[in-house]
């Protein structure tokens, strides 16, 4: 049974990674085909850094889930903290309306967004699409950083306050800390569907302006190169590097 077990692992393991590794093989082969035998050469990446289209979507990508995902956060947090620290009519409600967004297909959401901005005259660029995935992180924050409160009652800090520390120091202080490793899971989750978000980038760019995965779509549709490799990769390695320093130092599940 263990063997099988572990084999059983392997395979999933293997699925997941496999493709994945692939791909990064093939951004340090040589042939723009994925010819063999395999010859190593960085032409790709030396074509990528001349690739201004390519390098203007993937910094749009970047510094638009950095701004999102630190605004929707920040909101986020305190959104789950006014809903685990009081009682008030409507509330099981508001908790009830987190989920519909998260389950409803994004499509349907890029369209209605599409919809309202223009209703409204927000439009279609940067800044829209800095509004969609905002709204779109926010459920999630809220949600992780609500799961973490759930872990740790009021207690802490109101012996905080009755010990003499005001409000602010208290919340600072006990709170922040105590949910540092939830705010943290949050952000980096709010990050990831930003940078990975397509449908609602693609609904609301506007002509001339686009985010990475609309950039990689549309290479893919006019003739893909190993420079789509070569950015993914390195986009890999780095997700991957923050990943493990901040599990160095945080359990997302526990204590600190």
């Amino acid at each position: 049974m263990r063997f099988l077990g572990l084999t059983y692992l392997g395979a999933i393991l293997a699925f997941l990674y496999l493709p994945i590794a692939i791909m990064m093989l093939m951004a340090f082969n040589q042939s723009p085909l994925y010819e063999l035998p395999f010859t190593f050469d960085l032409v790709w990446f030396k074509a990528l850094a001349g690739n201004e289209r390519l390098l203007t979507a993937g910094w749009n990508s970047v510094w638009i889930a950095l701004v999102s995902s630190a605004i929707a956060t920040s909101i986020g947090t305190l959104a789950a903290l006014g809903l685990a620290r009081n009682e008030f009519t409507g509330k099981r409600f508001l908790q009830l309306m987190l989920f519909p967004p998260i389950t409803i297909p994004w499509l349907i959401i890029g369209t209605a967004m599409l919809i309202f901005f223009f209703w409204t005259g927000v439009g279609r660029g940067l800044h829209a699409i800095l509004l969609g995935h905002v709204a779109l992180s926010l459920p999630y924050v809220i949600v992780v950083v609500g799961a973490r409160l759930a872990t740790h009652g009021p207690e802490l800090e109101e012996a905080a306050t009755s010990l003499g520390a005001r409000p602010a120091q208290a919340f600072f202080r006990v709170t922040v800390p105590l949910l540092a490793p939830g705010i943290v899971a949050a952000g980096m989750f709010a990050f990831a569907v930003s940078f990975d978000q397509f449908i609602i980038s693609y609904f609301l760019a506007a002509p001339g302006t686009s985010t990475l995965p609309v950039e990689i779509f549309t290479a893919i549709r006019k003739g893909f190169t190993p420079e789509i490799n070569a950015i993914s990769s390195i986009v890999i390695i780095i997700s991957m590097s923050l990943v493990l320093v901040v599990s160095r130092f945080y359990r997302f599940g526990g204590e600190r």
